[in-house]
């Protein structure tokens, strides 16, 4: 399945950020002109070497940080700061272990913020640990739970105030090599299922080149776009199959 069709709903536009100097030091530029749209149900990969800004882009997008110049929109419209419609998981779950798996899917619905929503909390829980597998384990606490449940759970909690974009910041990267072959088929399942439009930083080139969409090759800091990847192979992809191997060798060479 792709989401190629859709709308663009989200956009750099020109966007730079340059952290000021202190004690002496200079400023430090880390994004500069970055142009870069993002279309509804998507799924996009962002790859580049390690420091060049990645992250940055998604705590931009989540409202986390404010340009220097440009701006950064939603559905055309400039961010002016977090909200649900734009909700991020982060490579280590952040989790209340003193709550439930249910109770930890249902704290964001429980916020006054996210009230308005209408959505029933009881309905919504069920819902999403039906998504994510793990309706078995609705009582359990995170400490009773794998490496790659506890990722799980961390988006079902995300996706449980129904957010248009989830910004994934290298998800998988903790995960042994086996469970994150299957998180990746796993995040892929609830990508289909839900049509939510996913921005995924990942260091893993063959990961990028199995899952995404488009892949949006950085450069070096300051951070621009050296090159996007449209990947046109039929899902399910494999490792394995030499015309992945051909993109991932193609963008690894861009990297090096």
């Amino acid at each position: 399945m792709s989401g190629r069709s859709g709308e663009e709903l989200v956009r750099f536009d020109g966007v730079t950020l340059t952290f000021p100097g202190g004690a002496g030091r200079s400023p430090v530029e880390v994004v500069r002109e970055l142009d870069l749209g993002i279309r509804a149900a998507e799924f996009v990969a962002v790859i580049g070497p390690s420091g060049c800004g990645k992250s940055t882009l998604l705590s931009l997008l989540a409202g986390y940080l404010t340009p220097s110049s440009g701006r950064v929109l939603f559905r055309g419209k400039p961010i002016s700061g977090p909200g649900r419609e734009r909700m991020m998981v982060f490579q280590q779950p952040a989790l209340f272990p003193w709550l439930t798996t249910a109770e930890n899917v249902a704290y964001g619905l429980k916020l006054k913020a996210n009230r308005s929503n209408g959505r029933n909390v009881k309905e919504t829980v069920a819902a999403m640990l039906q998504l994510v597998q793990l309706e078995g384990f609705a009582r359990h606490y995170p400490s009773d739970l794998s490496g790659g449940m506890r990722q799980r759970l961390e988006i079902a909690r995300a996706l449980a105030v129904d957010p248009q974009v989830l910004l994934m910041d290298e998800p998988l990267a903790a995960l042994d090599a086996l469970t994150r072959r299957t998180m990746q088929h796993e995040v892929l399942h609830i990508w289909e299922k839900t049509r939510k439009t996913i921005l995924f930083v990942t260091h893993d080139i063959d990961e990028a080149v199995i899952m995404a969409d488009r892949i949006v090759v950085m450069a070096q800091r300051p951070t621009f776009v050296l090159e996007i990847e449209d990947v046109r192979l039929p899902r399910p992809r494999l490792r394995e199959d030499p015309e992945v191997s051909k993109v991932a060798r193609r963008l690894s060479t861009l990297l090096e």
